[in-house]
């Protein structure tokens, strides 16, 4: 592999890894919650939501909202 390919896997790689993290804003919307709702979640840890935080930031991965979601579903009639 030549440097001028590396260089172009790790672009690729870092532009999707990027592209799976969204706002606080963007999660709560995805979640149907308010941006304040899930931050009160992180600071009391009721819900087990992972984030990525660096300095004031906060950032949420796809895959984990993804993951919530599933672990919150109820079908009706099942034993929980």
């Amino acid at each position: 592999m030549s440097i001028q390919q590396l260089h172009e896997a790790i672009q690729t790689a870092t532009r999707r890894q990027a592209s799976d993290l969204v706002s606080r804003e963007d999660a709560a919307a995805y979640l149907g919650v308010s941006p304040k709702t899930l931050a009160t979640w992180a600071a009391t840890r009721r819900y087990l939501l992972p984030y990525v935080k660096v300095g004031r930031v906060v950032r949420y991965r796809l895959a984990d909202l993804d993951r919530f979601i599933e672990s919150r579903t109820v079908t009706p009639g099942a034993p929980e």
